[in-house]
């Protein structure tokens, strides 16, 4: 809905001064959220609150309603990756068995995303190409290891939360806050790759070593840093610790 577009079913329902501010509320929240994504893709962090879309109760009818939450859970799907991808994929809702239950937005590229909810551990927003969305599919069906035959990619740009670092089939342990990352979906070896194995806030480790699904983990985004130009000066930087008081 565009602004000329609400303006003008304002008028034509004569709306009451108190329901149109309702209603501008609504416009205003999803539009706002739309327009955080690229802001959000380039900062490399964003939020996947559900305050994002628990609109208030103001008694404007249910189908604006759900037309203005919709519009904000795919806004918060957008912020999972970059807006080169986001921009043309498929928006819908997942299952606990990797079913698309529900396509909020038909796509034209082979990406699908998804807003995820923070109240579920393991249900980040995400936004992952046909081989990832198949490791996924074999992961929620409980498959014994992953059948995609080339490595899928997956963006969770907002972060996410996971019950275990080391079993994928694991659903009970307390829930492990994991910042903004991407990853590639496939079996890699921790050993012949020299790579950590535990939870980090920076660098890249293997997630679920040694298991048939694991997966290269990547931290932050791949647009960290500045651009090189020709003409830039390289300058390196050392990064220092506190020493242990005492």
């Amino acid at each position: 809905m565009t602004e000329r577009h609400f303006e003008e079913f304002a008028a034509q329902e004569r709306l009451s001064r108190r329901s149109l501010v309702a209603r501008a509320t609504f416009f205003g929240a999803a539009m706002s959220a739309i327009g955080d994504v690229a802001k959000a893709q380039e900062a490399g962090s964003g939020s996947y609150s559900n305050a994002a879309i628990a609109l208030p109760d103001s008694g404007v009818a249910a189908k604006t309603r759900e037309e203005q939450i919709r519009a904000v859970r795919i806004a918060r799907a957008m912020r999972a990756g970059p807006l080169s991808i986001t921009e043309r994929a498929t928006v819908a809702e997942m299952d606990k068995q990797g079913r698309m239950t529900e396509v909020l937005r038909q796509g034209a590229n082979e990406w699908v995303c998804m807003p995820g909810n923070e109240d579920l551990v393991g249900d980040p927003p995400m936004c992952v190409d046909a081989l990832g969305m198949q490791w996924f599919k074999d992961l929620l069906e409980g498959k014994p290891k992953p059948t995609n035959s080339a490595p899928g990619l997956c963006y969770m740009l907002c972060g996410a939360t996971q019950h275990s670092n080391t079993d994928a089939h694991d659903k009970t342990s307390p829930a492990i806050p994991i910042g903004p990352h991407w990853m590639i979906l496939w079996p890699f070896d921790a050993n012949h790759c020299g790579l950590p194995t535990t939870v980090r806030d920076a660098g890249a480790w293997i997630m679920f070593a040694g298991t048939p699904y694991a997966y290269l983990h990547v931290c932050g985004t791949p647009w960290a840093g500045n651009e090189y130009s020709p003409g830039d000066e390289a300058i390196w930087r050392m990064r220092y610790q506190k020493r242990n008081a005492g």
